[in-house]
């Protein structure tokens, strides 16, 4: 018998936990569901069931100015890719909400598909396959 799963549930490495949170929360529409107490090095953000945690880099009095690039550089490599029955819909909620985003176009894969970027680098990519679109 093959290992049951329920989810998945992704941890990026993330430089400033406020800005993060406010980004996935605002733009996104993700809600903040629990965080680390005391500070606010490790938060889960859920959105439809979808959960993604995200955790500081770096412990309050060890977070240098900005971001070490050596740490980040592999950040661009990382695509979280999300299941989105209606693309076009996340293209305008996205557009609404300030967030830089091409419009929905049909990968060689056959799915279409959104990609945008965080504040730290990741890229988020939301689609859906191509025939099973509504």
């Amino acid at each position: 018998m093959p290992i049951q799963v329920r989810g998945l549930a992704p941890l990026l490495e993330i430089f400033d936990m406020s800005t993060s949170v406010a980004w996935y929360c605002d733009k996104l529409g993700f809600e903040l569901v629990a965080r680390s107490q005391p500070g606010f090095g490790w938060a889960m953000l859920e959105l439809d069931g979808t959960q993604l945690m995200l955790n500081t880099a770096y412990d309050d009095d060890e977070r240098p100015t900005v971001p070490d690039p050596t740490r980040t550089k592999g950040h661009a490599d990382t695509t979280i890719y999300f299941g989105c029955p209606d693309v076009d819909a996340a293209y305008e909620h996205l557009v609404a909400n300030g967030v830089n985003v091409k419009k929905p176009s049909i990968t060689g894969y056959g799915f279409k598909a959104i990609t945008v970027t965080d504040p730290d680098g990741f890229k988020l990519c939301f689609h859906w396959r191509v025939e099973e679109q509504q």
